[in-house]
């Protein structure tokens, strides 16, 4: 990017995309620093201008930082709108500014880029920088801007934007889940991968710059799968397990439903889930999906390969109780990821997770071992 950049060749419009919390608001808010930095050198901004200062504080005034936010209550002219959702992301960026690091989480509640956000973008765009020549917006979770309102309204909003950039704007949108952003806006942008870091790197942050103790951090790296806002939402609170973890726990609870005798635990697992808010299921079944690799895994005889260290001993003795067998893993893997469709869509979570729970059981235990005992 610095060399690009000194080369007078960095693209205006930009998709920064890779795992969920591997740092690329991150990179892409160092870009915006390097292109507002007033004596950029071969490795970067400078960090020693004003410019450089502020950006780094999130107060540059040509840096502008937008991401998904719930939508206001009450909200219902869009100026109103577009006034509740301009005052929440101050506020998200003042609690930014105090706590840098902050876990990558599942949202508990619905979130997008509105088209009252795109609207609010665009016509920033069109006005002149405050300090210097140039001005650069930060679009985090591009693909927040197709599922709201019924309609891509908001990401076609930014289409004219992105195709024809007013003279010294840059734009960088981010995404975790580049194939759900809309094709117009791919074809727009120019991509930039970052990929998960390295187990000693996520380990490094957390006992170097974060301060995390050695036991909670190595343990944290060890299921972050080189990214650290997911590390940070392993590590406890207080007496309390982290929010990933938690989220975690309750993974392997469902998957011992589906494994254990008969169906009354797995139909009992589904009666504790509201009646509403499936979406909230979408972050408990990535982990349950990623419960399901482990066990492939171990069914194919490569224990090394397994993230949950601490769910070995389970994972081993279900393989030998019931005969799993990798490919059947790999079945219950879709069946999860269908789950998640029907969940996304917003149905029932209790008859979501009733159903899959069959589902898993019938994809995992051969009939003959069944009653050869429970994985426990």
């Amino acid at each position: 990017m610095a060399r690009a950049h000194a080369a007078d060749s960095l693209p205006e419009s930009m998709l920064v995309y890779g795992p969920q919390g591997v740092g690329k608001q991150r990179v892409a808010l160092w870009i915006g620093q390097l292109l507002l930095c007033t004596a950029p050198g071969p490795e970067g901004p400078c960090g020693e201008c004003k410019s450089c200062r502020l950006a780094v504080s999130l107060h540059h005034p040509d840096l502008h930082w937008y991401f998904p936010l719930p939508r206001p209550k009450g909200s219902k002219t869009p100026e109103k709108l577009a006034a509740a959702l301009e005052e929440a992301r101050m506020d998200t960026l003042a609690e930014r500014r105090e706590e840098p690091f902050h876990a990558s989480v599942p949202a508990t509640e619905p979130v997008g880029l509105y088209l009252a956000i795109a609207r609010s973008l665009r016509s920033r765009a069109q006005k002149k920088p405050s300090m210097g020549p140039r001005q650069v917006f930060v679009i985090a979770q591009a693909e927040s801007l197709v599922p709201q309102e019924a309609s891509q309204e908001a990401g076609n909003a930014l289409l004219k934007l992105l195709e024809e950039p007013p003279e010294g704007t840059t734009l960088i949108l981010t995404s975790s889940a580049p194939g759900q952003v809309l094709t117009t806006i791919r074809s727009r942008t120019v991509p930039l991968h970052v990929p998960p870091l390295s187990r000693e790197t996520v380990l490094r942050l957390l006992s170097d710059v974060v301060g995390t103790p050695k036991d909670q951090a190595e343990q944290a790296a060890a299921l972050a799968r080189g990214s650290i806002g997911r590390a940070l939402g392993f590590l406890p609170e207080g007496d309390e397990p982290g929010p990933l973890e938690e989220v975690r726990r309750k993974a392997f609870t469902l998957l011992r439903a589906a494994l254990s005798p008969g169906t009354a635990e797995g139909l009992g697992a589904a009666i504790g889930f509201p009646p509403a808010r499936a979406r909230g299921l979408l972050g408990l079944f990535a982990f349950l999906q990623e419960a399901l690799r482990d066990l492939a895994a171990v069914a194919y005889g490569a224990q090394h390969a397994v993230v949950n260290v601490d769910t070995v001993d389970f994972l081993e003795k279900a393989v030998r109780d019931y005969d799993i067998q990798p490919l059947a893993a790999a079945r219950a893997v879709d069946l999860v990821e269908e789950a998640s469709q029907m969940a996304a869509g917003n149905v029932n979570p209790q008859l979501i997770v009733a159903g899959l729970m069959m589902d898993l059981r019938r994809a995992l235990i051969v009939p003959a071992t069944v009653a050869g005992g429970a994985a426990r």
